[in-house]
């Protein structure tokens, strides 16, 4: 297991997988590394579900941290094609917490959750001793809907084509710009560090992902979290048992990302990346998904090829899993130099 971040693959099948409780012939999709959600069929319903965790990040302010929050809950129902509908969330809360703080998350996750026609069907909430932000709890989302409109995160097929949108390290980019400003103030562009605080507001994939599954024949989406979009893609193809080429000249890159990439010393495909979306597209579908995507104001791109094989290919050289998400250690490392300013 890694000191920071997502347990890997080799972790996953050595002790998770293989204790999974009962065997259920309702459970249409299995837990599997690197998978978003799993599903199970309700009287002829698909219901996708995702468990998080409630992440609070209160040096963003509690209504921006908690819009965050929600939109990481949501978005790995998301990718199921169908959008959420329940929400099941327990708070373990942090002593020094105010009323007034947990009042302003609460009414933010009121507010985004009638937003997408979410409803909270029942949770959990207490202070407790040894609870510590950012991590502050769990939560599971659930989408309710038709087999028709369910997207398999294993759908991927040779001859898929493959869009991203919003490009790499969007996350990584949004957090650490808001969190370490002072750090970064007059040690980078002015106009860069703006664009890059900006990003804050891209790190949902929930409506690219609605979008996408609506407009044309998506056969599977993915969200590029931990390990960003090398690491999201190469999941995409294991899954399925292919291969993906992925073409990075074809990538968005938004602005300030490699600007903040490169003051924090990170490879920006590696980095941790909520908000963008990787899906793989029949052929046929590829216009009508970008177009529906523009639309609403989405960049998005044709980037690459699902291919016979396995694995990823990174502008024609193979391509491992990157392992380790470089956002924790640059948070880590740089918590201690903006106490060292404080």
């Amino acid at each position: 297991m890694a000191d920071l971040g997502k347990i890997d693959g080799d972790f996953f099948d050595e002790y998770i997988y293989p204790n999974l409780g009962a065997d259920r012939e309702d459970e249409i999709l299995s837990p599997q590394h690197g998978v978003d959600f799993g599903v199970i069929d309700v009287g002829g319903k698909a219901v996708a579900l995702a468990t998080d965790p409630v992440f609070i990040m209160p040096s963003l302010g509690f209504e921006r941290a908690a819009w965050f929050a929600f939109h990481i809950l949501m978005s790995d129902v998301a990718v199921s094609g169908m959008t959420p509908t329940h929400l099941s969330i327990d708070f373990n809360l942090p002593p020094e917490i105010t009323d007034e703080e947990f009042a302003t998350i609460w009414e933010t996750f009121d507010a985004e959750a009638k937003e997408l026609g979410v409803s909270v069907v029942t949770g959990h909430t207490a202070r407790y001793a040894g609870c510590n932000y950012p991590m502050v709890g769990g939560a599971t989302a659930i989408a309710v809907g038709e087999f028709d409109d369910l997207v398999k995160p294993n759908g991927a097929q040779v001859g898929d084509k493959v869009i991203i949108t919003k490009g790499p390290a969007v996350e990584a980019t949004g957090l650490l710009s808001i969190q370490f400003e002072p750090l970064m103030e007059g040690e980078m562009d002015a106009e860069a560090l703006s664009a890059a605080k900006d990003r804050f507001y891209d790190m949902s994939p929930v409506q690219d992902a609605l979008v996408a599954a609506a407009a044309g024949p998506v056969t599977a989406m993915h969200d590029a979290t931990e390990c960003g979009i090398y690491g999201g893609l190469y999941e995409v193809a294991r899954s399925a048992g292919v291969g993906i080429e992925l073409e990075t000249d074809a990538v968005p890159v938004l602005p300030g990302v490699r600007e903040t990439c490169n003051f924090f010393d990170i490879e920006m495909w590696h980095a941790i990346s909520e908000g963008t979306l990787l899906a793989t597209v029949s052929p046929e579908g590829v216009d009508d998904v970008l177009a529906a995507l523009d639309a609403e104001g989405i960049p998005a791109a044709e980037v690459g090829e699902v291919v016979s094989g396995s694995g990823l290919v990174v502008d024609g050289e193979p391509t491992d899993h990157p392992g380790i998400d470089p956002f924790w250690g640059a948070f880590e490392e740089n918590m201690g130099k903006l106490a060292d300013l404080q």
